[in-house]
């Protein structure tokens, strides 16, 4: 069986309805996102429905094909569950997840414009902070980013896809939830010709199986795997896995000393592997990142360290 080229991005300069296309930035198995500039001269993201086991869009050509005549009711389906998605985010107006700001057909897709952030990804400042971040930093990101989450379970929505290289950190600080995986989602579950879009680490294991079971939990799952990535520097042992021989430790054994003993116990609390086990919503964890008292406890532990060994050299 041959191997199908990718896609074909629009080539820089196309002009997209009212929409100017500069450049490609970024994409995977079902979608392209460019940078474009709006009738005023303002940046934004287009997010371009086209999922390439389906689909096909060969050089020179702006139109989106079907590559064959079963696929291309699968596409129209996705079609429908994409524009229904932006539909929905369009209702949310929340400084922690992403503006959708228009949805629209053209060249035979459909396609998502969204406000264009500044600043890194999450997954960009572990990298550059590997093993050194502090849980100030942690509580304050995630206490907001759970702002924008309950809001968007709020609407009846699940994210899905929540990863560092999801949550975008913009110049002043404040993240914002970005690139829902729901249709990705969707769409894997109803054919399973179509390979899940699963990020190892960060799905929840009823991602894998028992997708009834799908639900606010969820996300909380992969939040929690966000965070153990914030200690680790890199994801945690993928649920799958873990469900065949689960060799995830304890966060509270890892970091013990280095982190609250509260952080911990919440990272490790969204990591079960039974959801019903887990946070049940975004609100009860959501109490638990913003108390702050818990930041002084490892402070106060290395303090009596301190004045233990001071005690017993003096005396």
């Amino acid at each position: 069986m041959a191997t199908q080229s990718p896609n074909q991005a629009l080539p820089n300069g196309y002009q997209l309805n009212e929409y100017t296309i500069l450049r490609k930035i970024g994409g995977g198995g079902f979608s392209i996102v460019y940078l474009a500039r709006d009738q005023a001269g303002q940046p934004v993201a287009i997010k371009e429905y086209l999922p390439g086991a389906l689909v096909l869009r060969t050089e020179g050509s702006l139109i989106v094909q079907a590559n064959s005549d079963e696929n291309n009711n699968i596409f129209r389906h996705g079609m429908k569950c994409f524009f229904e998605e932006g539909r929905a985010l369009a209702k949310i107006r929340h400084p922690n997840v992403v503006r959708v700001t228009n949805f629209f057909r053209a060249n035979d897709t459909v396609y998502m414009v969204m406000q264009f952030e500044r600043g890194k990804t999450l997954q960009q400042h572990i990298q550059a902070n590997r093993g050194t971040i502090r849980e100030s930093f942690i509580r304050r990101v995630f206490s907001q980013l759970l702002n924008g989450l309950r809001e968007v379970h709020t609407h009846k929505l699940l994210h899905l896809d929540i990863k560092p290289s999801n949550i975008y950190i913009r110049l002043d600080g404040s993240p914002v939830l970005i690139d829902f995986g729901a249709v990705r989602q969707t769409l894997a579950q109803e054919e399973s010709r179509l390979q899940p879009m699963y990020t190892p680490g960060f799905a929840a294991p009823e991602q894998y199986h028992n997708r009834e079971r799908l639900g606010p939990w969820s996300d909380v799952y992969s939040v929690g795997a966000s965070l153990y990535a914030c200690l680790a520097g890199f994801p945690p042992q993928a649920a799958d896995a873990r469900l065949l021989n689960d060799k995830l430790a304890l966060a509270q054994t890892t970091w013990q000393g280095a982190y609250s003993d509260q952080l911990l116990q919440t990272v490790d609390a969204c990591l079960k592997l039974n959801y019903m086990e887990r946070p049940q919503s975004v609100f009860s964890l959501q109490k638990t990142l913003i108390d702050r008292s818990a930041l002084e406890m490892p402070r106060r532990s290395l303090f009596s360290s301190l004045k233990h060994t001071l005690n017993r050299n003096l005396f």
